[in-house]
């Protein structure tokens, strides 16, 4: 199941309650980093939640984003990095010694979340704070059960253009706050606690060296493998 009745009483209680973290230097911020929890509900395979990726990094300047997943051991990771003046849409897996890399066209959804096709987006009234910033509520379902609903969280108080250009939830006009994703088996979800304005170099946004450039479908493997070991 891809609901738990836990997590369904979390939702309602952070809804009620309203949720906060922290944050530091103000609203509509340009750029800086988002520090996020990760949560694995269902299965996740064999490897134990203990090791797998918990927290998630997401690196913002102007329209420039890179989101990094990182394992807290070890060379494991994946990066989703998006520089649209440079025409970069790239997904980078780290796996040991393994280093591979996709470049994704505009407009092309980042490899990985071929479970999230056809998922239906409607915003609606609901409202919350997180980390200090006013958000907006958005439902989510999946044509398979459209009686199932997951609910995500955005801001329009961080100014990052086009911050969901290449996920599953571009038609999302605001930086996410609490979300989830589907990659391989597993379920993420994905709560802010911490934000950041800083400076970021823009060779963050750079493309990376020594990756092997591999197809879609090769990438999708490893990452399918890397949510299911």
């Amino acid at each position: 199941m891809r609901f738990r009745s836990g997590l369904i009483v979390a939702m309602i209680f952070a809804i009620t309650t309203g949720i906060s973290c922290k944050h530091s230097g103000g609203k509509y911020i340009d750029q800086g980093e988002i520090h996020y929890t990760i949560e694995y509900i269902g299965d996740v395979g064999m490897v134990p939640k203990e090791y797998m990726p918990r927290n998630l990094i997401v690196s913002f300047k102007d329209d420039k984003i890179l989101f990094d997943i990182s394992a807290p051991f070890g060379s494991i990771g994946i990066y989703n990095l998006a520089n649209p003046h440079k025409g970069i849409y790239d997904t980078y897996i780290s796996l040991l010694s393994l280093k591979y890399y996709y470049a994704s066209k505009p407009g092309e959804i980042n490899p990985g979340f071929e479970t999230m096709k056809g998922i239906d987006i409607k915003k609606t009234s609901r409202s919350t704070v997180i980390c200090g910033f006013n958000c907006k509520n958005a439902q989510v379902t999946f044509p398979e059960d459209r009686d199932k609903v997951y609910n995500i969280w955005y801001t329009n108080e961080i100014d990052v253009k086009n911050p969901n250009v290449s996920t599953p939830f571009k038609d999302i006009d605001g930086v996410l706050m609490s979300f989830f994703f589907f990659m391989g088996t597993a379920e993420m979800q994905f709560t802010a606690e911490t934000v950041y304005k800083k400076e970021i170099p823009d060779k963050t946004f750079e493309r990376r060296p020594k990756y092997l450039q591999v197809s879609r479908e090769e990438i999708d493997s490893f990452i399918n493998k890397m949510g299911s070991l």
